[in-house]
């Protein structure tokens, strides 16, 4: 039998946030955005399936496998509805999440997802997978991020410690080669992520190295877009003050009622004034 996924949990409250990293990535990564949601609600933040203390649990091998090995550990710990954050491939998982199990779904919270357009910078994504001494790490991390970012200590520290661990870096090299084949990702149907009646709120950087901007165009358009200024990819680490205050005021938006699911031209004049 497998071991279980692995999920920190912090903090106390009526509501659940479930927060899922990016590629290459773990849960510590979430460490300021935790500080400032856990005082007033219960805060889950997984290791993905494949990455630190989730290395050789059930779902490694992609986003689809992932989505559902994380809803599988939710529904085995009875949770209700939960507030779902994701960030890049976590976005994606995030997503896949909310179109299996939408009544599972509160809100949807996602940080320059994957899978909204082919596009994808697959040499970094391949190079960020194999870096293993600090140096590296950090290197990758400013090439991911904005301008003016600097990756946070703690960050590259705790990456160091993740990919010393035996067979973590062939896992992350063999997802990253599957990942970009072709420096091409796979795409979520536009149809589909219109299907999504929750509050979602989609949150880009305007210099985003690795997943362009320009994904965020086809948006459906009930969705909530918004953009940091000159901030690149790693968004969880650059702006983490600002990810906890958008991943709040959209818990506290309402869903699409039945009556503008079926009439796209009132979803759009809520996405303009909303």
């Amino acid at each position: 039998m497998l071991p279980s996924l692995n999920v920190a949990e912090y903090g106390a409250g009526p509501k659940t946030i479930v927060l899922l990293h990016g590629f290459g990535s773990c849960h510590e990564t979430w460490r300021d955005v935790i500080s400032a949601l856990a005082p007033s609600a219960r805060v889950l933040a997984y290791d993905l399936p494949g990455h630190g203390n989730s290395l050789e649990s059930d779902g490694n091998g992609g986003a689809k496998q992932a989505a559902r090995a994380v809803l599988a550990d939710l529904i085995a710990r009875r949770l209700g509805k939960v507030h779902l954050v994701g960030h890049s491939m976590g976005g994606a998982v995030a997503t896949l999440m909310a179109l299996a199990d939408p009544g599972r779904v509160a809100s949807l919270t996602l940080l320059a997802p994957g899978g909204f357009g082919p596009e994808i910078n697959g040499p970094l994504l391949r190079r960020y997978a194999a870096a293993a001494d600090r140096d590296e790490i950090r290197a990758c991390l400013a090439a991911m991020s904005g301008p003016r970012s600097v990756p946070p200590e703690h960050v590259v520290e705790a990456l160091s410690l993740m990919r010393a661990r035996p067979s973590q870096l062939r896992t992350l090299v063999d997802i990253a080669a599957a990942m970009t084949r072709g420096d091409r990702q796979g795409v979520i149907p536009g149809e589909r992520l219109a299907t999504l009646s929750m509050p979602v709120m989609v949150v880009w950087g305007t210099d985003d190295p690795v997943l362009p901007v320009g994904q965020a165009e086809t948006l459906p358009a009930h969705f909530h877009l918004h953009h940091v200024l000159e901030a690149g990819h790693m968004l969880v680490e650059e702006a983490p003050d600002l990810i906890a205050e958008v991943v709040r005021r959209n818990m506290r938006r309402r869903g699409l009622s039945a009556r503008q699911q079926a009439d796209p031209s009132r979803s759009a004049f809520c996405r303009r004034l909303c």
